[in-house]
């Protein structure tokens, strides 16, 4: 995607000082190991590549609000966001790695941990661990409404993440379904988290407003890959004024209800918001 890029971890570190100097007070962190294995383990492990990130980061820019993707999608062979047998994705058995992998990315500088695999148990699963190992005051983002969408495209292709067979529509959402989102973020919520996010965010502003009635807890909504790549497209084409589409497009997430907004844009939309 235009103006975006893989960093190595010097790089990534270099990127973040200019990125917190420009106003953008947050990063959350996604990672691309050098070699994927069928149990992630470049996800939890100590020297893994997110969690060389968060310490470099860290000691860098010490005031930057990290957040780390809990997933293992982007470390699995197969692509899967969970343990793998016989084609089947064991929801049980992936809970143990993603705890692993939250507690890592926490003793590593996190300060918020955000599961994105669509387990189903999975933020109470990370809540034990974290308490467990006294780091009860890391926060947890949960990807509690996370359909099964065509937007992410250009982000697998990026992490090379894509599944190596079938899909995952087995544990996340039916885009259609409004309902399930609603038992999805009640699951998260009584499990003990944080944030509750949407995603995709601008062709999911009714859930997001609905998430955003109901619950007592930061709504975060996150514009994807393939959302901000609509509009770059479209601006390269001259057929839209990029920077007001941007600011309407991310307004009307706000609107909807978001308190918290992941977008490629972050740099751009304080830089246009500075001269209004």
């Amino acid at each position: 995607m235009p103006g975006v890029f893989n960093l190595s971890v010097d790089e990534v570190t270099k990127e973040t000082s200019q990125a917190f100097d420009a106003g953008v007070k947050s990063v959350i962190l996604f990672g691309l190991p050098e070699t994927k294995d069928e149990l992630a383990s470049g996800a939890y492990a100590d020297d893994g590549v997110v969690q060389q990130a968060i310490r470099s980061i860290r000691k860098a820019t010490p005031d930057m609000l990290i957040m780390a993707d809990t997933c293992l999608c982007e470390y699995t062979s197969h692509g899967h966001c969970g343990v793998v047998r016989e084609g089947e994705v064991l929801n049980d058995e992936s809970l143990e790695l993603l705890a692993r992998t939250a507690l890592s990315q926490a003793e590593a500088g996190a300060d918020v941990v955000a599961p994105s695999a669509m387990m189903d148990g999975q933020v109470g699963a990370i809540r034990e661990t974290l308490d467990d190992a006294r780091l009860e005051n890391i926060a947890i983002m949960a990807y509690a409404v996370k359909y099964a969408s065509a937007f992410y495209g250009p982000f697998r292709e990026a992490a090379d993440s894509a599944p190596a067979f079938g899909d995952r529509r087995a544990y996340q959402m039916d885009p259609p379904n409004a309902r399930e989102a609603m038992r999805e973020a009640d699951l998260d919520y009584a499990e003990g988290a944080d944030i509750l996010m949407v995603k995709p965010a601008t062709v999911y502003l009714d859930i997001i407003k609905t998430v955003r009635d109901r619950f007592d807890v930061p709504v975060a909504a996150y514009h994807v890959s393939g959302e901000y790549a609509l509009i770059k497209a479209a601006a390269q084409k001259g057929w839209i004024d990029e920077e007001r589409v941007m600011l309407e497009t991310l307004t009307s997430i706000k609107r909807a209800g978001a308190d918290i907004i992941l977008t490629y844009y972050a740099r751009e939309a304080i830089k246009a918001l500075a001269k209004a």
